[in-house]
This record gives structure tokens, sequence and C-alpha cells, in this order.
């Protein structure tokens, strides 16, 4: 069964481009946000295996909503993601909980089933 995938960016372009990609790597598509009161809420809903989360939101922080999802009774696996190659460091990602850090212009197939272990 495919690993069921949120995306949480405040760009809907970003997001568009992000969940074709993702459907085209095998994933299912478990969201989509703007905000982290959007993510929480979808997460909520669908129940995602994993969260793709851009650091910077329009009310929040990425590194704040990973500590929030992967800190919650249902824990979200989380990869932060950011159009800044240097926005985070992998020890402040590992900090937030997350899996990893991937700037965007990096996001592909491969580099999310390295992170993510599946492949």
């Amino acid at each position: 069964m495919a690993q069921m995938v949120l995306v949480v960016d405040d760009d809907e372009r970003f997001r568009d481009l992000t969940t074709r990609l993702l459907e085209s790597c095998g994933y299912a598509l478990g969201g989509e946000a703007g905000s982290v009161a959007g993510a929480l809420h979808s997460v909520d809903a669908s129940r995602p295996d994993v969260a793709l989360v851009d650091i910077g939101l329009p009310d929040g922080d990425g590194l704040e909503l990973s500590r929030q999802l992967t800190g919650a009774p249902y824990r979200v696996r989380v990869v932060l993601i950011s159009s800044d190659s240097d926005a985070t460091s992998a020890d402040e990602a590992a900090a937030a909980g997350a899996e990893g850090f991937l700037p965007k212009s990096e996001l592909s197939c491969s580099a999310l089933r390295s992170i993510l272990g599946d492949g």
C-alpha cells in the first residue's frame, strides 16, 4: 500500500507540482494545506503517513509544526522543505522530529525514498 503524503506549503503552484511528482513516484496524496492550521486539520481528517512541510508558513514555523506532528498521538513522519537550501541544518530538522530536510530544488522520488527509507 502506498504511503499517504500531506503537502504543506503556502504556494499553491508548488503544491500542485509536488502532488503530481508524488503520484508519479507511487505515493498517495494525503491532502494539501497552505498553513499550520490547515495542516493540523488535514492530519486529523486524513491521517497521512508523511507530511512534506515548508519551513516558512504564513501562520507559523515548519519546525514547530514538525514538533507537533511527530509528538501527537497519531505520529506523522515529516520531511521539511524550503526554497532556501540553508533554511535549516540536519541537526535542527532532527531536533524538530523530522526525518530530514530537502531544498525544494532537490525534491525528487529518489531523494524522498532515501530519507523515508522505502526504496
